[in-house]
């Protein structure tokens, strides 16, 4: 289903002349086949693997940006920002730092984690429950804050 919405967005995006939205949407089909090829898939793929594709984007693109700030490209830096920018529209909500916060909470109460040796079980927990829609950075950073303060 996402999958079949990305390529009529390309055609709308087409029809419109939005530059970004065309490039965007182009390297998001052409990432979804470069997975569907590595496995082996012929049918559409399930939208939590499109998702997941889309995730891995918006990483990279992060982390571009970051590159970018750092070796003064300030062209480049708001180039990628408008790519995420429309590539996130496709993406689910972030949660907020809160919404973090009491995800990392309710897992360590309910594993009963009491230490950093807990730190796999709670990680593996905590980022199933927030599939993506979380920065794997900044939950390893919550938990290992909250974990340390037991």
């Amino acid at each position: 289903m996402l999958e079949k919405t990305i390529n009529e967005s390309l055609k709308k995006a087409l029809k419109e002349k939005n530059v970004v939205g065309v490039s965007v949407l182009r390297l998001m089909i052409s990432e979804v086949k470069n997975h569907k090829i590595a496995n082996k898939i012929k049918e559409e793929l399930p939208d939590d693997d499109v998702m997941a594709v889309l995730q891995k984007m918006a990483k990279r693109y992060r982390e571009s940006i970051e590159s970018f700030e750092k070796g003064s490209r300030s062209d480049l830096v708001q180039k990628e920002t408008e790519e995420l920018e429309f590539l996130s529209s496709f993406l689910p909500r972030p949660l907020s730092d809160d919404e973090v916060d009491n995800v990392v909470e309710t897992v360590i109460r309910d594993t009963g984690a009491s230490s950093m040796k807990d730190l796999p079980v709670v990680m593996k927990e905590v980022m199933s429950r927030v599939s993506g829609r979380s920065d794997g950075r900044v939950v390893s950073g919550k938990v290992r804050e909250k974990l340390g303060g037991l």
